[in-house]
């Protein structure tokens, strides 16, 4: 038993669906998805669903930008089915000196196609551009985002970030592939044949092949495992992120607030009894100095009082597994987090609102950039490595491996995410050391 497909795409996560989406735009049409689980149900809605073009280095502000220009056009033609916004990521810390490095790294991402830096209080307004990268200083920021510690000393407001429902852009992305001419199979691959080094086709569980000459791994954690199959190996490891919802019922932070992200290291206020407890339980992670980037956001609709907030304090690699490990001091420690930035959560202290804790795997590269185009066995190709920022660069990443595909014009940025770009000398000295953009 058996079938034919022109290209073969493993995975039904956000990326694998961007890149059947974006095959179909681009004249391929039979197209298969191969995925065991429902499309973007393992890692792909478990995150905060945000998107940015704020990064250091070129090649990431350039698919960045591609991918938010496919995420504008979707929505309008979609009738802005996924509530694409537009808020911000608000970058706030207490620290001169800090403050100073990252306006530096302001006009470097903005030379990198970044969009403009603008200086407040300055000759421009704040708030009457939609682009580019605002730096407040300590009273614009009072001003602003008043619910913000007084102890922070600026900000800067990076304008096109924002966030959105990747769970409706897929399935949107998902209907308009299905209409062109692309399947899903619910099923898992076992492996994927070769025919004198080109691809031949993939065997499916269920005992059925299907024969194909092109094959894309866009398969999430199982990236690796999969591109194995096609004696790839693939240069990636995992970390685990969770992230926790909290019903903010007091309305601490308000509905029209953007991603706000504390830039500094911190120490938790616990009380010596609770530190006490968390020697006890070697929890150590969290007694220490905490790292950089503890971050929410608003959640839902003008109805909801849901706040999302993430914060990646554990630091350790480790091999995908599920259900995911638990941490049941997670919604503590980020609440106590978070209180540094803003101290009106305070009120929750003594009693944590209703939260939920969800979240999925950081599959990365060592350098943080993804990894996108063929290699290995002719008409093989790669969506992976999408770390943490899968579901804003899902677009882009997707259009990226639809023009290698499909033999269209490739964008200047195309070799930067080639696994071939390890082979290039000094390639990792040259970016390992600089700063992964990564929250």
């Amino acid at each position: 038993m058996g079938q034919s497909a022109d290209v073969v795409v493993v995975g039904a996560g956000i990326a694998g669906v961007s890149t059947a989406f974006n095959l179909s735009r681009q004249g391929i049409h039979d197209v298969v998805i191969v995925d065991p689980l429902p499309p973007l149900t393992l890692t792909s809605d478990k995150s905060t669903e945000c998107y940015r073009n704020w990064w250091p280095n070129r090649p990431m502000v350039g698919l960045m930008n591609r991918s938010i220009d496919l995420l504008e056009e979707m929505s309008n033609e979609s009738n802005h089915s996924f509530g694409l916004s537009r808020r911000g990521y608000l970058f706030v810390t207490a620290e001169p000196d800090r403050l100073s490095e990252m306006t530096a790294q302001s006009f470097i991402t903005s030379d990198f196609g970044g969009g403009a830096v603008r200086t407040h209080p300055g000759p421009v307004p704040y708030g009457t551009a939609q682009d580019g990268i605002d730096v407040l200083d300590a009273a614009e920021l009072k001003r602003h985002f008043a619910y913000i510690t007084e102890n922070a000393v600026g900000a800067l407001h990076v304008r096109r970030a924002g966030w959105f429902s990747a769970q409706q852009l897929g399935a949107w992305m998902m209907d308009r592939a299905k209409e062109a001419g692309a399947t899903l199979i619910r099923d898992r691959v076992l492996a994927i044949t070769t025919d004198h080094g080109r691809i031949s086709g993939v065997q499916l569980e269920n005992g059925s092949t299907i024969s194909t000459t092109k094959v894309v791994s866009a398969a999430g954690p199982l990236s690796a495992d999969v591109a194995r199959m096609a004696g790839v190996e693939l240069p990636l490891f995992s970390e685990l992120h969770l992230k926790v919802a909290f019903r903010d019922h007091l309305g601490v932070i308000p509905r029209q607030a953007p991603m706000i992200i504390w830039s500094d290291p911190q120490f938790l206020d616990w009380t010596e009894e609770e530190r006490e407890g968390l020697e006890e339980l070697g929890r150590h992670d969290l007694l220490g100095e905490m790292p950089v980037f503890c971050h929410g956001r608003p959640e839902g609709g003008g109805g909801s009082s849901y706040v999302l907030a993430l914060w990646e304090y554990h630091r350790q690699i480790v091999e995908p597994v599920w259900p995911l490990p638990e941490d049941d001091l997670y919604p503590e420690a980020v609440m106590k987090g978070m209180t540094t930035m803003v101290p009106g959560l305070s009120v929750y202290r003594d009693r944590l609102p209703e939260s939920v804790v969800d979240g999925g795997y950081y599959t990365k590269t060592v350098e943080n950039r993804p990894l996108i185009g063929p290699t290995g066995p002719n008409g093989f190709h790669i969506v992976a490595g999408l770390s943490g920022f899968g579901v804003m660069v899902a677009s882009g990443a997707g259009d990226l491996a639809a023009c290698h595909i499909s033999g269209k014009p490739l964008p200047d940025y195309a070799d930067d995410f080639l696994l071939s770009r390890y082979d290039r000398p000094g390639y990792l000295e040259e970016v390992i050391g600089v700063v992964s953009g990564q929250l």
